[in-house]
């Protein structure tokens, strides 16, 4: 266990999280919000796991699985990518299991992570991409203190003709 809350730990990656990584990964419910388009191999995904030196400072990015504190179950994943250690920023995404959504989890792995980027890494900022339509997210981190920044207008692809806007969200860190 890495951080912990009241509800859920996030935690490394184990080799045990590759099937369900590649269950996540390539649910193409959730390519629009991960700007993905193409699946992942099972095998792409075990060596990930295997071989991933999870250095933040080396690879400019981490992932950590989301357990339920309840039951132990893995129920999501949090992210955080972009990472520039000579701007004091990185992006942040998050994924948790429509079966534990709409409970308090993600605002509380958000919190979790916001004390790590700000305390351990000693960030300035985290942003985050949300697109204009999920309107869920969007209430998530602006609960979570992110302001909405800029809207970039046709940013994402939907369709052969269709596009969406994304709002930038940020949360500066004022200490």
């Amino acid at each position: 266990m890495f951080l912990k809350g009241n509800r859920v730990s996030l935690r490394a990656l184990e080799p045990s999280d590759a099937d369900m990584l590649y269950r996540w990964e390539n649910d193409q419910k959730l390519w629009n919000v991960s700007f993905t388009q193409i699946p992942f191999s099972q095998f792409v995904l075990e060596e990930f796991v295997n071989t991933a030196y999870q250095d933040i400072y080396t690879n400019k990015q981490l992932r950590l699985m989301v357990n339920n504190l309840a039951d132990g179950k893995t129920i999501g994943m949090i992210d955080l990518f972009e990472f520039e250690p000579q701007h004091a920023r990185c992006g942040l995404g998050i994924y948790i299991h429509e079966d534990f959504r709409k409970n308090g989890c993600a605002f509380e792995c958000i919190e979790l992570i916001k004390q790590y980027c700000f305390s351990v890494l000693h960030l300035k900022q985290i942003f985050a991409h949300v697109n204009s339509s999920n309107a869920a997210s969007l209430a998530l981190f602006e609960k979570s203190g992110f302001e909405k920044s800029g809207l970039k207008k046709s940013w994402h692809k939907t369709g052969l003709n269709n596009y969406e806007d994304v709002w930038f969200l940020q949360l500066i860190n004022e200490n």
